[in-house]
């Protein structure tokens, strides 16, 4: 092997790195490495120019190649630092903002490579590879809702999301079916949004990627988004025009793995830099990419800084973590003989689980009025658990189970469902194990599974009274909810990501019924305190009855630290209406009808529950009081008590 040649950085060169900077990095502790790594654009001795900085510890040479200078290798030379950082940097003058440029890098076997900068702001658009020397000013106009978020950290509130994939969500197809630009998305997606109702917006990866069809999660550009839709700064003035709008914004973010694209980061300096050597631990099988090596210290830099990257230039709410399970595992979707056991012979990844403890350590004591999601779909326990109590902690994690069982119950037939109530109820036995987040993803309408409603059973008419009861069961249980877009109004086409989402079904009754219920759904879950205020303890739900099989019905009640603020949630599984249905609760007094998924608006059958409902003092599921209610056919009925009761009658 070629001994690495050491280039001393001259008394006049120009570095934007300081010791100490180099002691956080080599110590896996600098959490703003982007601002020194990368390129940026400075004056030294009062010239302007672009300082070049980049990581290649076994590089023997490196140089930035661009149209400046006929992309060749000999010209704009990189220095490799003293200290053994193994940092090459350089200063350039007369280089502007907007050129494409690439590092050339010789490695200590003597390949030659031609790698795009990690650590770059912006990139050309796919399939071109370059990065481009991009500079970030952006005057934001959304202090109103960064002081908001500061006053309401660590209090109770909804989370109710919309999942977008940016490129296939609207598409012109006039203009050859071409995506929407970031700008566009301000004037189409932002008051679409705000109308439907959701409190936040959740992007599929927005970082640069080269293949589309990925959906952004196997990135190249971990501090760009994608130029397919516009600049930086217009990304940046969407994130802004949502904060205007009240609407909070959460990015999946994808540190499990990334691909073996010749530009990116695989072999960045002709060995294994990023990623594991050995592939046992460093190659991914289920989507042929390569793991992070998590106890290399200067990937721990490399991978926090991004995250917080994002939360500062960005201004962005929220990152939901992709694959953790595929982290926390050593034999994920390994067979025996390929996988290697940690030092005490077990599967867990011990390097991966610091990792994510100190990134939501880290995240939380910069910016503790964000949020961290975690798509973990296994029992791992203490997900959403403080780090000192134990826990990875996240700040919510999926309720994958919740996901499958509800599924999986609303495919059977009502006939059937008596016969699966287990499955529709189990999930309150470990629901407040977790700060759990309800999702109805993407992931549930691509690969063959089609679409939400077209695994509902029955006519047509039946189809949508199942979508409705299930979007109403979903706000109406604990946790805070994700819906993919589509969804809101009933796609009945799997999702594709080279095409728009179904607008011309919004022309159609029962497609307005299903936007218009999640309208209401929205509003019931952000102005009904009892539907967020407790959404991960058991403080917050109470069952009345889960063991109604026979019809099919289970009832349960949503609480918050108000008595009045209760609401009595009733689901009828079944297309029959159920007359003088009796039902216990906890006080006497009136109650009143709410939210019905029957209701006529949404393109029900109408069946209601009008006027004030008495109790009667005949003792029910254990209660001194009971109701007698309708049941409208395969609905969700939410009544509250009448706010015009005296307190005598509630005390009562």
């Amino acid at each position: 092997m070629k001994k690495k040649k050491q280039v001393e950085v001259t008394k006049d060169s120009y570095s934007l790195l300081t010791d100490f900077d180099i002691h956080l990095f080599r110590s896996g502790k600098h959490y703003q490495l982007y601002e020194k790594l990368g390129s940026h654009e400075i004056t030294h001795n009062g010239i302007r120019g672009i300082y070049f900085s980049v990581w290649a510890p076994n590089a023997t040479a490196v140089s930035v190649i661009g149209n400046f200078n006929h992309w060749q290798n000999s010209e704009h030379k990189l220095s490799a630092r003293w200290d053994e950082s193994g940092i090459w940097e350089g200063f350039f003058a007369n280089l502007p903002s907007g050129e494409a440029y690439k590092y050339a890098i010789t490695s200590n076997t003597g390949e030659y490579l031609e790698k795009a900068d990690p650590f770059a702001r912006y990139a050309e658009v796919p399939p071109r590879t370059a990065s481009i020397i991009w500079q970030q000013p952006y005057e934001w106009n959304d202090h109103a809702w960064l002081e908001q978020r500061k006053k309401i950290t660590g209090k109770s509130q909804p989370y109710s999301v919309y999942e977008v994939h940016l490129g296939s969500w609207k598409r012109k197809p006039e203009e050859g079916n071409r995506s929407l630009s970031y700008c566009e998305l301000i004037h189409e997606l932002v008051p679409y949004v705000k109308e439907a109702g959701f409190t936040h917006v959740e992007f599929l990866p927005v970082m640069e990627h080269p293949f589309f069809g990925s959906w952004g999660y196997q990135l190249t550009g971990y501090f760009a988004p994608t130029s397919r839709f516009g600049s930086p700064q217009d990304f940046m003035a969407l994130v802004d025009a949502f904060h205007q709008a009240g609407i909070g914004v959460i990015l999946d973010w994808v540190p499990s793995h990334f691909p073996g694209d010749a530009h990116g980061l695989f072999k960045f300096d002709g060995t294994h830099l990023y990623e594991h050597a050995d592939p046992r631990k460093g190659f991914h099988p289920d989507w042929s990419s390569y793991i992070y090596n998590y106890g290399r210290n200067e990937v721990r830099s490399f991978l926090i800084s991004n995250a917080l990257f994002w939360l500062d230039q960005f201004h962005i709410d929220g990152l939901r973590v992709d694959a953790v399970a595929s982290m926390l595992y050593l034999d994920y979707s390994r067979k025996e003989g390929e996988w290697i056991a940690n030092q005490y012979g077990g599967n867990e990844n011990l390097e991966a689980i610091q990792f994510i403890k100190e990134f939501n350590e880290t995240v939380y004591a910069n910016y503790p009025d964000v949020i961290t999601i975690a798509e973990e779909s296994t029992a791992w326990p203490g997900v959403s658990r403080p780090t000192y109590l134990g826990g990875l902690g996240f700040g919510q994690k999926w309720m994958m189970g919740w996901m499958h069982d509800t599924l999986r119950y609303f495919k059977e037939d009502p006939v059937y469902r008596k016969y699966h109530q287990n499955e529709i109820t189990f999930s309150i036995m470990y629901a407040f194990t977790e700060n759990f987040m309800l999702p109805l993803s993407h992931d549930e309408v691509v690969h063959g599974k089609g679409s939400l409603i077209g695994r509902m059973p029955g006519d047509d008419w039946k189809k949508f009274a199942n979508l409705r009861l299930m979007y109403a069961y979903m706000f109406t249980h604990p946790g805070t909810k994700l819906l993919f877009m589509g969804g809101e109004f009933g796609q009945t086409s799997e999702w594709n990501h080279d095409s728009s989402i179904s607008w011309h079904l919004l022309e159609y009754d029962p497609h307005k019924g299903i936007f218009k219920l999640i309208q209401e759904l929205n509003n019931l879950y952000k102005s009904e305190k009892a539907l967020h205020h407790y959404s991960f303890s058991d403080k917050g739900f109470e069952w009345i009855d889960y063991s109604d099989r026979e019809n099919s019905v289970m009832v349960y009640m949503r609480k918050s630290d108000t008595p009045n603020d209760s609401l009595l949630v009733i689901c009828n599984f079944t297309p029959e209406v159920r007359h003088q249905y009796r039902i216990g609760v906890p006080t006497r007094g009136t109650w009143k009808e709410v939210f019905n998924s029957d209701n006529l608006a949404y393109a029900g059958s109408g069946v209601l529950n009008p006027g004030l409902l008495h109790t009667s003092p005949v003792k029910y599921h254990n209660k001194d009081y009971s109701l007698s209610v309708i049941l409208p056919p395969l609905a969700v009925t939410v009544l509250k008590l009448n706010e015009e009761q005296s307190e005598f009658e509630l005390e009562s």
